[in-house]
């Protein structure tokens, strides 16, 4: 389904507010011009940015756009967004509605942040991308499958440039990870675990909720239709906002949805685990229809990949009996990591840590070894200033192709969702990933597109 796109090119937007001109060189490509209805270059050729969700997360789109005109800024919450208009962008026009804000200044922006919660990742990005505009949306890319294959298609059709925000795709890390994995080191992975502790119900992305769940007065700043978006209507709850979403299944994905991206990235890149056979979920603690489980562990089965063998991958997370035990051969300290990936091959143990960076062999005396003989030569380029840096460098036209672009995030992010699925309703099932159906238990194809409600439908024109 998906192949390796890091040193990719492809065509770029329809729109000729973002053009690239044919290289000087090899390798040197003169500016674009930016944003649309201007007849040059924006000034300092700079990337003119929207924000949609100002506060929070979007933290980190503000120190990666540094340097950049960030021209709006979107949120349902008006605490936050006077809050970043004051600190972070006092020139941007502020708005509430990021519908409003493409319609008003979709020809002045070239580039969106989405910084909002999973269940609006979607429709914030579909709109952005369907007017021309280079997205960049944090993780996890989306909150079903349907959605996923969606953006996949949208990225086909409307040719803009896309990159998701798991940072540890631009460590050098993970790169090296591969390099070391093609150089045969590690000889054929059949087995590989990520695993992360929590969800921390006490902190500040949960909060244990007292059930029933009561319905909640909505605060003043808080535009509670706006921030439910395309979810139906549903009363609210103070724990909802800000932040506590992510352990609530109608709006985040738990512990497995939050950090897959991050950990697990490496396994799935490394290794190529993009269209499982089979989801199981092997222990599930806690969690119910409203809530993310306390604890899981879930088995994804890949068939065999071209020279590489079929492999199982087991995902973590809580207090459960399924967490990784020190391998015999793991000597490169005292005890496991409290989170990360062990990959089993048949010559070496190894490892990459929560953010699939760091990488390591388990033996010590064989790490050494590598170190003395020294790494396999490089063939990914290495990024510089993580990836929301890395899209504008696309945006610009000084590099081709960002590595979380759209055609590797879906369908990295699909594997997480069956995992989620897994976890929701229990036991095993077998995935057509051609046909993006369960084949065994068909009565759960229904969970593979989440409700919309009416006036927020999106993409069902590119599936007909």
């Amino acid at each position: 389904m998906r192949k390796d796109t890091m040193s990719k090119d492809t065509n770029f937007p329809r729109r000729d507010f973002l053009k690239r001109t044919a290289a000087l060189s090899a390798g040197t490509f003169v500016l674009p011009r930016f944003a649309i209805g201007q007849s040059g270059p924006s000034a300092n050729s700079k990337v003119n940015i929207a924000m949609i969700g100002a506060g929070g997360i979007a933290s980190q789109a503000y120190n990666g756009s540094k340097g950049e005109n960030i021209v709006a800024l979107c949120d349902v919450d008006s605490k936050a967004l006077d809050e970043a208009r004051s600190k972070q962008a006092p020139k941007a026009k502020t708005f509430s509605d990021f519908r409003e804000m493409l319609d008003k200044m979709g020809d002045e922006i070239d580039m969106v942040c989405v910084n909002t919660p999973d269940h609006t990742h979607f429709a914030a990005t579909i709109d952005a991308m369907q007017r021309g505009i280079h997205v960049f949306t944090q993780k996890p890319l989306v909150h079903n499958i349907w959605e996923g294959r969606t953006l996949s298609k949208a990225k086909a059709k409307y040719k803009v440039h896309t990159n998701m925000g798991n940072q540890g795709h631009t460590f050098d890390g993970i790169r090296q990870m591969r390099e070391w994995y093609e150089a045969d080191i590690f000889g054929q992975i059949k087995e590989a675990h990520s695993w992360i502790d929590g969800p921390n119900w006490g902190g500040r992305y949960f909060g244990r909720p007292k059930l029933p769940l009561q319905e909640s007065e909505v605060p003043e700043n808080l535009d509670y239709e706006l921030w439910l978006g395309s979810y139906p209507d549903t009363p609210y709850n103070r724990l909802y906002h800000p932040r506590r979403w992510r352990g609530f299944n109608k709006f985040g994905t738990g512990t497995l949805g939050d950090w897959f991206c991050h950990v697990a990235d490496a396994p799935v890149w490394v290794l190529d685990l993009y269209d499982p056979v089979s989801v199981e979920a092997v222990e599930v603690n806690g969690g119910s229809d409203l809530l993310a489980p306390d604890g899981a562990s879930v088995r994804w089965d890949f068939e065999k990949r071209g020279t590489r063998e079929p492999l199982s991958f087991y995902w973590h997370n809580g207090n459960t009996s399924m967490l990784p035990k020190k391998p015999d051969d793991w000597t490169i300290s005292g005890k496991l990591p409290k989170f990360g990936t062990l990959y089993f091959g048949d010559k070496q143990i190894g490892y990459t840590d929560e953010r699939s960076n760091n990488p390591r062999l388990g033996n010590r005396d064989a790490m050494l070894a590598l170190k003395k003989a020294g790494f396999p030569e490089e063939k990914f380029p290495r990024v510089k200033g993580g990836p929301i840096r890395e899209l504008i460098d696309v945006v610009k036209g000084n590099i081709k192709e960002a590595g979380a672009n759209f055609d590797y995030a879906v369908p990295m992010n699909e594997v997480m969702l069956l995992g989620v699925l897994a976890c929701r309703h229990g036991g095993k099932f077998d995935w057509d990933a051609k046909n993006m159906k369960i084949t065994n238990r068909p009565e759960l194809n229904k969970f593979l597109k989440d409700p919309v409600r009416k006036g927020w439908e999106y993409g069902e024109d590119l599936w007909t």
